[in-house]
């Protein structure tokens, strides 16, 4: 199994909307490293949800319900979405500053490619933040 980090502006589409919804696909990305991200989810996959702009935190965990299909928004084939489904809620959300002050999150995705809403998440950090979430 591997695990990944997705952002999503709560203002936009927050956890909470996530929960009630039971579950969405991923959609609109156009990045292409993001996208390749995307395409390397496989079903079962875990996927820390990151509320972005406002509360910037990670706030809970997605599972990967659907691999990677032609995005719906547009007839690029360049383009996929992923289906996800809400799986848990942190116990305490893991904030974009406590992820910076530790230094085992360093080469993070988050952390090195800021800008980036798909990123890859290793198993020694999914770990730190799951200690860090109080998981």
């Amino acid at each position: 199994m591997a695990y990944w980090l997705v952002k999503s502006e709560p203002f936009k589409y927050s956890w909470d909307q996530f929960v009630k919804d039971k579950g969405t696909f991923w959609d609109g990305v156009r990045n292409y490293a993001a996208r390749n991200n995307l395409k390397a989810m496989k079903k079962g996959d875990e996927v820390l949800f990151y509320h972005s702009n406002e509360g910037v935190e990670i706030v809970g965990i997605a599972k990967v319900s659907k691999e990677a299909y032609q995005d719906p928004g547009t007839d690029e084939d360049a383009w996929v979405a992923v289906n996800l489904k809400p799986f848990k809620k942190l116990k305490k959300p893991v904030t974009l500053v406590q992820v910076k002050a530790d230094k085992r999150l360093a080469n993070m995705d988050l952390v090195r490619l800021g800008r980036l809403s798909v990123g890859t998440v290793k198993d020694e950090e999914w770990k730190v933040i799951m200690e860090l979430a109080g998981m």
